[in-house]
């Protein structure tokens, strides 16, 4: 490479274009084998050989030069008809790609071209190209051995005769970006042609440039943007600041001002932005090459569809996915896509189809990967995971089939029977979720033995400049992601106290006919116990409702007030904060403050809006259970005396309360408290059932089931709400008559059900029921 910073501008102008080349190369050819002899195309990728050809001949990159000109003599007797595409030949210009990809890595590396061995590749291309012409093959293998800087294409037009300006002209055409003046100086400097040769050559360029699309853009360096973002972002939030400092000040001449400075620095803002954005197609782009060489390799039958191409995000979260993708995409053809004998004995097309989607959704960006392969065998993924160490026979048994799904993000765990070159040492999917998650993405997979696996990324579109919702909550000031919020509700106090219900203990809203659950943001951070409005100590004011939704899930966020809109500037967070889900970073508002930025799909984890794994694999258990014809009971699951579970039928159960201690009073033999116009008899489990005192402290609140016999409430006091579950329940150990039915697994753990109607009885003559036991469907 030359010294001179020109010598070196030119090179990396080559280099660049040649990349942008190449990287069109392997689509076009992927797409040539498949349609066949597509005249736009075969004239595409020719063009492509031929001006890195020309191109390094001049910069004195003879190897490369060389190679490259057995490949477009291969190529310019497919353009003439001469020889049909087969896939043979696809393969070989393929790996021409390969080749002259890895020389150019070299020569950006190091400056220079490395010693590299083609002799194989140069034969392959020539005897594609001229059967009898295994001479000319191996003088072409030997001329690859002269020094680096030697144009033997050069040396063979100047053996002819053929430098000429017509020629130099038609290389030229080619080199588009160069410099017109650098390159009459290198020309002339190198010998290689007259003056008026070199003339002519430069006004023939000058004629073909005239209007190119080239001429429309630019390279800027990533790091030239990254510092001007930044200095945009210093830009808002000094913009910010001044909108404060201006809004209460009445110098019409300064807010007339400062509103054009508003104006100027949003459309200034949404330039720079808008310069960082690439379509993911940039990097799906490779994909059809990775597939077609793959399928080959495993000897499978594959075509690939991209949906959404087009959809936008950040260069650094298109680099951060690059390699997880290409990781996801082998996997689905090694071990999903079966081969086309075992797909046809599977009632399936010989050829498999894998498709790539992206698209967004609240303020996320989605992509999914599926193929129609064989799908994943969860009871495999267990044994697997046995057979590795991953977990105990016992453990393994536990999981869901969903959670089982999720072994193949494990580090170490492969279902592959032999490491190959493609898979099976137990790398790639733990590589893809840590990498989505260190962006702030998610990952999960869905598969059907026999149908196909689809795996689903969802990542944060991590722009510097967003536009918020500006809330205190708790005397803090936060700031919300506009992309997730759907609407702003505020309630008078009296309408609160009524419009507000609680469906088992939590708190929901019915906005517009739905059921919407709400989350207070002072109980959920923790900055203080907010009374509900119909709970004793509310304030007398109104409530401030944000509507929000994530994963396709709304949920009402109360919050004390709701302040303004205005765009917020990033900032990450702390490593001491870093670990907390409920904050997505920090922001430094217009008085200069720090307001943190919420997550909002964090914040509805952290308050239990959103389903677990468990819950998800719960509801998948109880479909399999209603498939298979299995009456199923809705129960209420709870501890007392420790860790004694027990459960009961939800259908029996009035309320769920807490009482403070000083709220108990005694009457005979019996501990009652003043509820609802009654006296409700209080019996506390774990006394009656297990003759131990509970395990709540002297002062700690009552968690109270109250259950209703003829007209009258019975409290019983427990030590925990554990859960709410639909299962069948199968006594296994059945007991003499009693409070205690028996005991069934529930949820993996033995689990004593209750006879509400018995236990009444035995606490007391009067509350003996009259009525039947309620239903249960015992099995066993």
């Amino acid at each position: 490479m030359s010294d001179t910073g020109d010598g070196n501008e030119i090179i990396n102008e080559f280099l660049v274009e040649s990349y942008e080349g190449l990287d069109q190369l392997d689509l076009d050819l992927v797409e040539l084998e498949q349609c066949g002899g597509n005249a736009e195309l075969i004239g595409r990728v020719f063009r492509c050989v031929h001006t890195i050809k020309g191109t390094c001949g001049f910069l004195g990159f003879g190897r490369l030069e060389s190679v490259a000109h057995v490949g477009e003599n291969l190529l310019s007797k497919v353009r003439d008809g001469s020889i049909a595409i087969s896939p043979e030949l696809t393969s070989a210009l393929l790996r021409l790609n390969d080749a002259l990809r890895s020389m150019l890595s070299h020569i950006e590396a190091h400056g220079i071209e490395g010693e590299f061995d083609h002799a194989d590749l140069i034969a392959t291309l020539v005897r594609l190209t001229d059967a009898k012409a295994d001479a000319k093959a191996e003088a072409i293998a030997v001329a690859l051995e002269r020094p680096a800087g030697h144009s033997l294409l050069g040396e063979i037009m100047m053996d002819q005769g053929s430098v000429i300006a017509a020629d130099i002209a038609a290389a030229m055409h080619e080199q588009q970006q160069i410099s017109q003046q650098r390159v009459g100086e290198i020309l002339v400097a190198r010998g290689a042609a007259t003056t008026a040769a070199v003339k002519d050559a430069l006004e023939t360029q000058q004629d073909v440039r005239a209007g190119h699309v080239s001429d429309g853009s630019i390279r800027v360096d990533v790091a030239l943007l990254d510092r001007l973002m930044n200095l945009v972002g210093e830009l808002v939030l000094a913009r910010n600041q001044i909108l404060q400092c201006t809004a209460s000040n009445g110098d019409s001449t300064l807010n007339s001002t400062t509103q054009r400075l508003n104006l100027i620095t949003s459309e200034l803002q949404e330039g720079v932005m808008k310069t960082r954005m690439q379509p993911i197609g940039n990097i799906w782009s490779k994909f059809p090459r990775v597939v077609r060489d793959l399928a080959v390799t495993c000897g499978k039958q594959v075509t690939i569809q991209m949906e959404g191409a087009e959809t936008e995000l950040d260069k650094t979260i298109i680099e951060a996915i690059k390699d997880p993708l290409t990781h996801v995409v082998r996997n689905s053809i090694d071990h999903g896509i079966e081969s086309p004998r075992e797909r046809v004995l599977s009632d399936k097309p010989p050829e498999g189809r894998l498709l790539l989607r992206a698209f967004h959704e609240g303020g996320q960006v989605n992509i999914e990967i599926t193929d129609d392969g064989k799908g994943i065998d969860p009871a495999r993924l267990r044994a697997n995971a046995v057979e590795k160490g991953l977990l105990t026979a016992e453990a393994a048994a536990k999981l869901s089939d969903r959670e089982a799904m999720h072994l193949i993000f494990a580090p170490g765990f492969s279902t592959a029977a032999k490491v190959t070159n493609v898979s099976g040492r137990g790398v790639g999917m733990d590589v893809v979720k840590t990498n989505i998650e260190k962006i702030g993405g998610t990952v999960d997979v869905i598969s059907t033995v026999g149908v196909g696996t689809t795996l689903r990324i969802k990542i944060p579109l991590t722009l510097a400049i967003i536009p918020g919702l500006i809330i205190t909550s708790g005397a803090e000031r936060f700031a919300i992601p506009q992309v997730s919020l759907l609407e702003l509700v505020r309630m008078e106090h009296e309408d609160a106290k009524t419009r507000i219900e609680m469906i088992y203990d939590s708190p929901v809203y019915r906005l517009r006919g739905k059921l919407l659950p709400l989350v207070h943001l002072n109980r959920t951070l923790g900055l203080a116990r907010t009374p509900w409005p119909n709970e004793p100590g509310a304030a007398d004011e109104a409530l401030s409702i944000v509507v929000l939704q994530t994963d396709g899930v709304p949920f009402g966020l109360v919050v004390d007030h709701i302040n303004d809109t205005e765009e917020i500037v990033v900032k990450p967070l702390g490593k001491q904060l870093k670990g907390i889900s409920s904050f997505a970073g920090a922001t430094i508002m217009g008085d200069g403050r720090v307001a943190l930025i919420l997550d909002v799909h964090g914040l509805a984890q952290r308050a239990g809006v959103l389903a677990t794994d468990r819950d998800r694999s719960a509801a998948d258990q109880r479909t399999e259970q209603r498939a298979a014809g299995e009456p199923t009971q809705t129960l209420l699951v709870f501890s007392s005396g420790g860790d004694h579970r027990m459960a009961l039928p939800l259908s029996e159960i009035a309320r769920l309360e807490e009482f403070e201690p000083t709220v108990i009073e005694r009457t005979g033999r019996y501990d009652v408290v003043q509820y609802r116009d009654q006296i409700m008899p209080i019996v506390r489990l774990s006394t009656v059932l297990d003759g131990v005192s509970s395990s709540a402290g002297a002062d700690d609140m009552l968690q109270v089931i109250v259950v209703s016999h003829n007209e009258q409430y019975v409290g019983l006091v427990v030590d925990q709400i554990v859960d709410i579950v639909d299962t069948t329940v199968s006594i296994q150990q059945r007991r003499r008559p009693g409070a205690v039915l028996g005991s069934a697994v529930i949820q993996n753990k033995v689990t004593d059900i209750l006879d509400i109607r018995r236990l009444v009885q035995d606490v007391d003559e009067e509350f003996l029921a009259t009525a039947p036991t309620g239903g249960f469907a015992l099995h066993g």
